[in-house]
């Protein structure tokens, strides 16, 4: 019987490997693309550090909310007022290591417009389904499930906005909220998020800190 050529064996060898492991060529490959779009996304935004305006979060907090979703693996998220998109990329570059996606709302065309535009220079578009629409009637009507929400549209509406998502948000899950401070802490939070902090500290099911570092975060873990 004639052997078989070492080149071939070799061939063999390696179609079989992959066969049986598949996961970890897969895995390769994503860890390949992934750090490319890690690069692109760094570049975008420091081309664009010190810009950010028309009610965009600071990089701090933007780094904190992708802080908690990858810490957490969170995959389903809600973003409620994405004004240009600073704080938008930061949790879409998050999902994108989680294999999730993101649903963010603007009521202004004009800021919308520009969001897209920006997600498209940072490589993120894809993780983001961008709306254009009033959150007060859009944000009833999502079916959810989430596990991760940022708000950050009007803040009179706060507490409207988590009432409507509540139910729809997994355990384990986090409802964050921008430009809250508890009472007597620097510049204070601005009208309308006393009431919200007041409301879901005295919530059973829910475990709320405020991050100070930045704007304010309040971020509410549901039990």
């Amino acid at each position: 019987m004639k052997t078989m050529p070492f080149f071939m064996k070799l061939c063999t060898l390696v179609a079989f490997a992959m066969f049986v492991y598949p996961g970890n060529t897969i895995q390769a490959q994503d860890i390949s693309k992934q750090t490319e779009l890690d690069q692109k996304v760094k570049a975008f935004l420091n081309s664009k550090k010190g810009q950010w305006r028309d009610l965009n979060v600071p990089a701090s907090d933007g780094k904190l909310l992708y802080d908690i979703i990858v810490k957490n693996g969170y995959t389903k998220g809600i973003e409620i007022g994405t004004s240009t998109g600073h704080s938008t990329i930061w949790i879409a570059w998050a999902l994108s290591k989680t294999g999730g996606k993101l649903i963010t709302i603007e009521i202004d065309e004009t800021r919308n417009k520009e969001a897209l535009a920006n997600l498209e220079k940072a490589g993120l578009s894809h993780f983001v389904d961008a709306r254009l629409a009033n959150a007060h009637d859009l944000v009833p009507e999502l079916a959810g499930p989430f596990d991760f929400v940022f708000s950050d549209a009007d803040k009179d509406w706060y507490v409207n906005y988590f009432k409507d998502i509540d139910h729809k948000l997994v355990a384990g899950g986090c409802f964050t909220a921008h430009n809250v401070r508890p009472a007597g802490r620097g510049r204070g939070g601005m009208s309308g998020t006393r009431e919200y902090l007041e409301y879901v500290q005295g919530l059973d099911n829910y475990t709320t800190t405020v991050d100070n570092s930045g704007g304010g975060l309040a971020i509410s873990y549901k039990n």
